[in-house]
Parts: C-alpha cells; sequence; structure tokens
C-alpha cells in the first residue's frame, strides 16, 4: 500500500470525481458563511431558481461587520445592517442555522465552529474567509473560498480543487518560558517568509506542537495562510478528543466511540513523501514582534529591526517604504517604541485561553496612561466565561475595555479603527497597510507580549515584566 500523508488521507475520501488534467470535485462536509461573502451568492442561486443543497450541512453567524457595542440596537452603519438583515433573511428562506447577535453562540464563525464540536476531524470545511485553516488544528482539510464557491458550495455542497502539494513544518523541542503559539508561528513566517508555503498544504508536527493546547493550535492553523499556504492542519490527538467530547455537536455515547475509533487512524504514515519539509528548535523560538507591513518582517522582541544589507533593487525599495510606512529604521531596536493601542481578540487570538493569559498578566497592574486597551472575546460563550471566572473584573480594574464578540479591530470593517499614524500591538493575523484602520500601523505579538505592552506603555519582552 501507498504511504500515505494525513492530507492525502482526508482529501482522497471526499473526492466525487477527478476530472482528467483537472481539479478534482471535492466534497465538502461543513461550509460555514457570514454576512459579507454570502448575499451576493445567495442571490445568484435564486436568478439560477437553484436552492440549497444540504441545509444542515451549512452554518451562519454575522462577524466581521458587526459592531462590538450596542450589540443590541439598530447597527447604525447602512451597508453592515443590510448585509446582516440578508444573512437572516437567507438562513430563515433555505433552513440554515443561524447564530445571530445576541444569542447564546453567536460569535467569529472561527471560534465558534470549534466550541460547538461542528469542527472534527477528517472533515472538509470551508468558508468565504482566509483564516478557515484555523479548523484544520482538528485534523481537518479547512481552506477560504471566493464567493462564487459559496454559491457553488450552498448550491452542489461540492468544489471544483485541484489537490495541493504538501509540507510538512515539523518544531520539536522545549519552549521556554513566555513563549507561546503565536510566537511559533511568528517565527516560522518570519524563517520561510510571508510566501513561502504558496502552493501548500502544510502540517505541523514535532513535539512543540503536540504540547500546545487545541486553542494554541488553532492560533497556529489561523496564520498558515500568512505565510501563503491553502491551510493547515495537525493531527488529532488525546487532547483533541478530550476537548471535542461532550460539546453539543460531537458524536455522543456508541457514536463517539466509534468516532474516535476513525480519529485515531489520521495521522501521517511512516515513511510517507512530502513536497517540502522544515525542521525548527523550539528552543530558539522567543517572544516574537513583527516591525512591517507583512507578517513575515518579525523580529524577537529583543532584537533590532534588520538592515538592508545585502538587499538590492526592488527588494530593497519595498523594504524601505515598508519601513518609512511603520515610521521604524534600519537596524534600531524595537524595544522601547512607544505604543498607542493594544488589541486582543480575533479569529486568532480571541479565545478564552488567550484572554485568561492576559487576565493572568495584568492582573493587580494598570495600563500605562498612553494606552488605549481593547478586549473584544471571539463568541458569546469566551465573554460568558470571562466574566464567570471574574476575569472581566481584572481587566477593568486595569483599564481595559471589554467589548462584544466580533472580529472588530482586526479588519477595520466595522467601528473599531486604529486612528491614523498611531501604533497598535495586536494579537490578530494580518499587519498589512490600513488593515487595522487607514494609516494605522500595526505590530502582531502574542497576548502575553501584548499584556506586556499595554502595562509598561511601550514595546518590551514580557519576561523581562513578569
Amino acid at each position: 500500500m501507498d504511504k500515505k500523508t494525513l492530507f492525502d488521507k482526508i482529501w482522497d475520501a471526499h473526492v466525487v470525481r477527478s476530472v482528467p488534467s483537472g481539479p478534482d470535485v471535492f466534497f465538502i462536509d461543513k461550509h460555514f458563511i457570514h454576512e459579507v461573502t454570502s448575499p451576493v451568492a445567495f442571490l445568484n442561486l435564486e436568478k439560477r431558481g437553484v436552492g440549497v443543497m444540504y441545509p444542515a450541512r451549512t452554518i451562519a453567524t454575522p462577524d466581521h461587520n458587526v459592531p462590538t457595542v450596542d450589540q443590541d440596537k439598530t447597527i447604525k452603519d447602512k451597508l453592515s445592517r443590510m448585509q446582516v438583515e440578508k444573512l437572516r433573511e437567507n438562513c430563515h428562506k433555505y433552513g440554515i442555522e443561524l447564530h445571530d447577535l445576541g444569542s447564546d453562540h453567536h460569535g467569529i464563525v472561527h471560534v465558534i465552529g470549534p466550541e460547538l464540536g461542528v469542527t472534527q476531524p477528517g472533515m472538509t470545511i470551508v468558508c468565504g474567509d482566509s483564516h478557515t485553516s484555523t479548523h484544520g488544528a482538528f485534523g481537518a482539510i479547512a481552506f477560504g473560498i471566493g464567493t462564487s464557491e459559496v454559491e457553488m458550495v450552498l448550491a452542489t455542497q461540492c468544489i471544483m480543487q485541484s489537490k495541493a502539494k504538501k509540507m510538512r513544518i515539523t518544531v520539536d523541542g522545549q519552549l521556554g518560558n513566555g513563549v507561546t503559539s503565536k510566537d511559533i508561528i511568528l517565527y516560522i513566517i518570519s524563517k520561510i517568509s510571508a510566501a513561502g508555503a504558496t502552493g501548500y498544504f502544510v502540517e505541523y508536527a514535532g513535539s512543540a506542537i503536540q504540547s500546545l493546547s487545541m486553542e494554541a493550535r488553532m492560533t497556529i492553523c489561523n496564520m498558515s495562510i500568512e505565510m501563503g499556504a491553502r491551510g493547515g492542519l495537525i493531527a488529532p490527538d488525546e487532547t483533541t478528543f478530550n476537548y471535542l467530547k461532550g460539546k453539543q455537536y460531537a458524536p455522543k455515547g456508541e457514536a463517539w466511540d466509534k468516532a474516535v475509533a476513525y480519529w485515531k487512524t489520521l495521522k501521517t504514515d511512516e515513511g510517507a513523501v512530502f513536497d517540502k519539509e522544515y525542521h525548527f528548535d523550539g528552543n530558539d523560538i522567543e517572544p516574537m514582534i513583527t516591525y512591517g507591513t507583512n507578517p513575515g518582517m518579525g523580529i524577537k522582541v529583543k532584537d533590532r529591526i534588520p538592515t538592508t544589507e545585502g538587499m538590492e533593487g526592488s527588494n530593497k525599495t519595498t523594504y524601505l517604504k515598508s519601513l518609512d510606512y511603520m515610521g521604524f529604521e534600519p537596524g534600531e531596536p524595537i524595544k522601547g517604541k512607544k505604543v498607542d493601542y493594544v488589541f486582543v481578540g480575533s479569529c486568532t487570538n480571541g479565545r478564552i485561553e488567550d484572554i485568561r493569559a492576559v487576565a493572568n498578566f495584568v492582573k493587580g497592574k494598570h495600563k500605562a496612561d498612553n494606552i488605549t486597551a481593547w478586549i473584544v472575546p471571539g463568541s458569546r460563550e469566551v465573554e460568558k466565561q470571562a466574566h464567570e471566572e471574574g476575569l472581566v473584573k481584572i481587566l477593568e480594574d486595569a483599564g481595559f475595555e471589554l467589548r462584544q464578540p466580533g472580529c472588530s479591530a482586526c479588519l477595520a470593517m466595522n467601528d473599531d479603527k486604529i486612528p491614523a499614524g498611531k501604533y497598535a500591538v495586536s494579537t490578530s493575523n494580518r499587519n498589512f497597510e490600513g488593515r487595522q484602520g487607514p494609516g494605522a500601523r500595526t505590530m502582531l505579538a502574542s497576548p502575553l507580549t501584548v499584556a506586556a505592552v499595554a502595562v509598561t506603555g511601550e514595546i518590551v519582552d514580557p519576561r523581562e515584566v513578569f
């Protein structure tokens, strides 16, 4: 028998038909939709007189455009309001499960899927959002799709896809104090670049990866997109099974035992071949932060911003343009830089584990006077847990503002924007020009680093503030 990777096993089990010299007709187990990329897809279905083939395989929630204050009131922005209303209308019309604003399980689509136990090993999962790769943490093939593909999946539960190349990134070794999964992925991207995994589906392996919680694994798979990958995945294990057991949509009773028996087969065979492999030493990873305008422009917090030595032509020009936007100089230290905003949230780091980390760090402390601090839970469930565990009081006493669930300042498609020229240290996933608001300057970091910055008012190594 051929030795297969985890990716091969899941992919091959979902191919309905292979097109000679073309893409595969690929079956999708679960389809997540939100208010931004679904309205046009539904409109085209209506124009064609086509319905939704399997409504029970689709789950909806509004997240990108929604305000994170006064969610019980009418949405002020006209376009956002229309998109949310259309999502409600379409879900009602086609019988699709909707976790609406104010409901118990409303939140960011990539947060509520795992919370509910919808996301499970061996599945194929898509959504009209690039960070669908988050769900790969469970040993699933999950990737973002465009609006026309959203329409295709609604109508047929299939998609036309060419099989990606396979990459394995192995991280072994013991992680040091203050080093989190966000630091791991920022470190990897800094090493292979923001385009280093283009065309690949990445499997993460090694002792450092296996030691991570499910929430930490989701952070890593979430940011696979930021190095150009089609998606990322991690083989399921006891950590995965323990996370899923008892969740609303997880199998129960005998069905659970049968599911776990299958899930245990979802691992790469010994001797299976990848198209490309990388190996990293977890002992070399330290708290990371970005300094430029793509996620690959990252350094250890203690290091200096790289110089232009060895750069030529357009590479040098682009690099200097990025630093000019950020207001930084080649070769200078990033530590000590003053910051204006901190943001904890997004589908990358808006889970309860992230909120706990920040609260534990700032307990008994107070944010610096120059800092505006936003905490945005990834879901109503996270918000509820934060209240029940007393985290909200700790954060509010420290001067943080807790907002309601949503994508918030990760992408500035809503009211939560960083003002032009201001610096924000963010737990989100992208630091492109204007990503958090026109002219905003974003530095990506872990929740621990963000907490340390909030307390000191400047870029600092969190290990020095413990």
